[in-house]
């Protein structure tokens, strides 16, 4: 990786580095290899490593670069097509679905949640966690909130094993009617993050899904992506991708 100074570049220090460095992994750097410390890089460039920082969480953002927990900043490999379009009417958990549950717990839901779901802020809702893996690795973390009007047929003796899929085979009793969804991007929470094996405050795509039956918001899911590692897709092939990624990019390197 040549040496560039930056004290005459006009626009953002670490927006012209990004590029420079952007350049560099297409050409020096090999899928999965780590790169040299932040100082070392902040001398080479003549920066600060406050900018150095800038750059290298932005090639973070846009999928070239991880920071893997005690190894280091590593380049990424090309994103996954990662389909959350509608899921034909079946509820989660139903059908062919990519999720495994890990648990289930009865707690109040966070204040946005429960505004969607049209439940007391105080009320406990069943929550069940789920996670995603694609290619042998996490690459989402989800929590599916389920209000107990929604399910009353439950059972009364339940336990941490029948809890989640007795939520789940009554919530599959009730005629979906439809459902939306809304991403945006986030940082990930600590819980979120060790699930993903990433750093707390690591990039994410976060994913909102509402589900309707017999006129209301029957249950409400809130899905955390790996932003480095996922290339959202919403409906059918041909699907609008969601987050920018330099995949072509370094296929054609």
């Amino acid at each position: 990786m040549g040496t560039t100074q930056l004290e005459s570049v006009p626009e953002p220090k670490y927006w012209h580095l990004k590029t420079v460095l952007n350049d560099a992994l297409d050409s020096e750097f090999e899928v999965g290899e780590i790169l040299p410390n932040e100082r070392d890089l902040a001398a080479r460039f003549g920066v600060a490593r406050a900018t150095l920082r800038q750059a290298l969480e932005q090639l973070e953002l846009e999928g070239r670069l991880q920071r893997r927990r005690g190894v280091g900043t590593t380049v990424a490999p090309p994103r996954m097509g990662v389909s959350v379009g509608p899921s034909a009417n079946t509820w989660p958990g139903a059908g062919i679905d990519a999720w495994e549950t890990v648990g289930c717990v009865e707690a109040a839901a966070p204040a946005a949640i429960a505004a969607l779901l049209g439940t007391a802020p105080d009320q406990a809702v069943h929550t069940i966690r789920r996670v995603r893996v694609m290619r042998g690795q996490p690459v989402a973390a989800e929590l599916l909130y389920v209000p107990p009007a929604s399910v009353p047929g439950l059972p009364g003796d339940l336990t941490p094993a029948t809890h989640a899929p007795a939520v789940l085979r009554e919530l599959h009793t009730l005629e979906l009617e439809g459902e939306d969804r809304s991403v945006e991007l986030g940082s990930a929470r600590a819980d979120d993050a060790k699930q993903l094996d990433r750093l707390p405050g690591a990039p994410v795509l976060v994913v909102t899904a509402r589900y309707y039956a017999a006129g209301r918001v029957a249950a409400a899911s809130v899905s955390t992506y790996r932003a480095d590692t996922c290339r959202l897709t919403f409906g059918d092939a041909g699907a609008f991708e969601v987050t920018h990624h330099q995949q072509d990019t370094r296929q054609a390197s």
